[in-house]
């Protein structure tokens, strides 16, 4: 049977009407709004040489076919953002996400992205930072290089976070004196030091605040040795220290993985066995992926799943290994084809679940505005739906990050600037219709499912109430775990897992009305974890771009005092630049959290979309453009606005507390880590802040009128 649908919510909302709408308004942005950019403000010449042709080193400028390129820059672009960021943002209801990716992919992100990007061709690819340092002068260049490095990496470690919540394993905390009470006996087993609790299906959990919860679905608990265990009782005090176990997805990471090996033969067929033959490559790419999900379902239990059930800190060193490997070698042997193979099947996937939101149609369960975290107090953002809806999604409506994509890879290789409409804009709104796909499905959901999934087990007590107001006090994980293979999903927060469900939930929708005599039980598994790779592309193609990115950024700083750093091709340079950037992101990944990393990543990432708005301001003006101007500044400065005002309310509502109550509690860890956080932020804001006061000057002096 398909996963169920739930009850209905107050108000007969569906999927089909929402995305016929979002479809239209994107078509017509780009027909025309698209085209006065590239005639009247960036003015478009397709017989002007780009630096890919004239600087070609068959290394980072390479001219590159269209396609190819635009399958690249859509898989570098797009990462966790527009997947995650509306799945979190159903916190505060559907309806302001929505609003939001729409109109701010179509007046501000492939705005920022195509400008950028057109700028940059102009400057001989360079990257944000250098453009800046030629229009805005040498020490503002430099404040935008040190501000957008520190930007990456926090941007990288957002988005590596989300692919460790949904591949790694996990252990989770429980209140200690909690009672779980069962129907049929625990069962025990030792492992070492410790022994694991196995809590039989239908377990009551009752917190030491009085709050109840019951376990659908059977789980697992480590414990020491020495704790008192339940024996043959039915009810069970918790003693101190008592872990759950969350298991990684063996079926997930060998999936995933397969993906690199899959893109060198690509590389290779598509270089040298069969020279030029882009549709062969690309067919034999997508087979090979395709292949790569289904043979996945034979690891759990196999021999290899323990080479594949990796421990959080073991995934966590694998996608730093993936990032450093593909930022070193060559950008035409791994990255362009790896990101080629994912934005094909990226493409393809989007396409797909739009047909599948056309045909199944669902029923939107989540409410418009969500009356109880609407003004703050939800598990991700504890602030109002102003402003933290607009740092919460990112990506899919405006992403500072895209602007190094611009600036960096991209700009390398284009072959025609007729191309950089397409990419630049085109590109940018497919990411937007992700961000609305990702919110519907996710919002298709019935809300015990959903909170099931994306609250920390050990955070239940903290939201019971809430929940019982939400009418998300039950839930079917038993279900939902036996239809996706067996997974664990209670907990999984993030958004990677509950938009995995969510799309597997429409896609089975849709496959049941095209063919009701399928036997829906046996697919199921497949669309989700299908939707596991599908995110996870997402998200590494762009790891590997941007700590690319973040390579030259510093080689070009530290350029400044050793000249051989300034080579691209300088491999000592390369080799420590790149392990420097990697072991900064790795090591937030390593010691936060999703609810700091996420917000701080949106903070970070609209700062940057700000700076780079103003960047490209000074080219329009320089260009003698400046009538034109309000079409950068006018998103300039709602993104200041909003962004300002999170980074506030982060710093007065969450960090501060968070470090005086650390000094309290004697946990200098804990208060160091929010004090950092604090200084991270005023250090971001203080630099937007010098920029504009150098930039704002320069766009209203006599001699920069056009």
């Amino acid at each position: 049977m398909p996963l169920a649908l739930g009850t209905s919510p107050n108000f007969d909302v569906h999927a089909l009407p929402i995305v016929i709408g979002v479809l239209a308004v994107m078509a017509i942005s780009y027909r025309f709004y698209s085209a006065f950019l590239a005639a009247r403000v960036a003015v478009l010449d397709e017989l002007r040489e780009t630096p890919a042709h004239r600087l070609n080193d068959g290394q980072n400028y390479h001219p590159t076919h269209k396609w190819i390129l635009f399958g690249h820059h859509f898989a570098a672009i797009s990462g966790a953002g527009p997947l995650i960021g509306p799945v979190l943002a159903i916190q505060f209801g559907y309806l302001p996400g929505l609003v939001w990716i729409l109109v701010g992919v179509c007046l501000a992100g492939a705005v920022q992205d195509m400008l950028v990007l057109a700028a940059s061709v102009r400057f001989d690819g360079k990257s944000l930072a250098e453009i800046a340092r030629q229009v805005l002068g040498k020490r503002t260049g430099l404040i935008a290089a040190l501000a957008i490095l520190f930007i990456v990496v926090i941007a990288l470690s957002g988005l590596g976070v989300v692919v460790v919540k949904a591949l790694g394993g996990e252990n989770v905390k429980l209140a200690a004196d909690s009672m779980i009470s069962v129907e049929t006996p625990f069962t025990t087993r030792v492992e070492s030091e410790r022994t694991m609790v196995i809590v039989p299906p239908g377990s009551t959990i009752e917190h030491p605040n009085g709050s109840q919860f019951t376990r659908s679905e059977s789980f697992q608990l480590a414990v020491p040795s020495a704790s008192a265990l339940p024996g043959n009782a039915l009810t069970w005090k918790l003693p101190d220290n008592a872990i759950e176990t969350i298991p990684g997805s063996s079926w997930g990471t060998f999936t995933i993985a397969s993906t690199i090996p899959i893109a060198l033969i690509v590389s290779w067929y598509m270089y040298v066995f069969r020279k030029g033959k882009v549709l062969e490559a690309s067919l034999i790419g997508a087979a090979g992926v395709l292949a790569a999900t289904v043979i996945g379902s034979w690891i759990p239990g196999s021999p290899l799943e323990p080479w594949f059930s990796l421990s959080r800190e073991s995934t966590i060193i694998a996608i730093c290994l993936y990032g450093f490997v593909a930022s070193v070698l060559p950008v035409w042997l791994l990255l362009c084809p790896r990101d080629y193979i994912s934005s094909f099947l990226k493409i393809g996937t989007v396409a797909v679940l739009v047909l599948g939101l056309l045909v199944a149609n669902p029923q939107i369960h989540a409410p418009a505005i969500n009356p109880i975290f609407a003004a703050g107090g939800g598990p991700y953002f504890s602030g109002a739906i102003f402003p933290f809806v607009f740092i919460c999604i990112m990506c899919g409506a405006i992403s500072g990050f895209h602007s190094l994509v611009s600036s960096g890879t991209t700009p390398k290789m284009i072959s025609n600037e007729r191309d950089i409409r397409m990419i630049g804009y085109g590109a940018m709104l497919i990411e937007g219709l992700v961000g609305v796909i990702a919110l519907l499905s996710a919002a298709a959901l019935p809300a015990g499912d959903y909170w099931a999934i994306n609250i920390d087990v050990a955070r239940l007590p903290a939201y019971a109430e809430a929940l019982k107001e939400l009418g998300a006090d039950t839930d079917r994980l038993v279900e939902l775990e036996h239809q996706v293979g067996g997974e664990s999903l209670r907990g999984r927060r993030g958004g990677a897992v509950t938009l995995a469900v969510g799309m597997a939930n429409v896609m089975t929708e849709a496959t049941a009305r095209i063919v009701p005599s399928i036997n829906l039980d046996s697919i199921i598994k497949y669309w989700y974890h299908f939707a596991i790779m599908f995110e996870a592309l997402f998200i590494l193609t762009t790891i590997d771009t941007g700590t690319r990115i973040a390579r030259f950024l510093l080689q070009e700083l530290l350029g400044k005092a050793f000249k051989p750093f300034e080579r691209m091709d300088w491999m000592p340079g390369v080799l420590l630049s790149t392990a420097f950037v990697t072991i900064a992101w790795g090591m937030l990944i390593w010691t936060n959290q999703i609810d700091t990393i996420w917000p701080m990543f949106g903070i970070a990432n609209q700062l940057l979309a700000a700076i780079a708005l103003t960047v490209v301001s000074t080219v329009i003006v320089d260009f003698g453009r400046r009538k034109y101007l309000w079409v950068t500044c006018v998103p300039l400065a709602f993104v200041t606005t909003t962004t300002c005002t999170a980074a506030y309310r982060m710093i007065a509502d969450r960090f501060v507390p968070d470090c005086l109550a650390a000094w309290k509690a004697s946990e200098p860890m804990r208060a160091t880590v929010a004090a950092i956080n604090v200084l991270a932020i005023l250090f971001l804001v203080l630099c937007l802040a010098l920029i504009l006061m150098q930039a704002i000057p320069r766009w209203f002096s006599e001699s920069k009128k056009s």
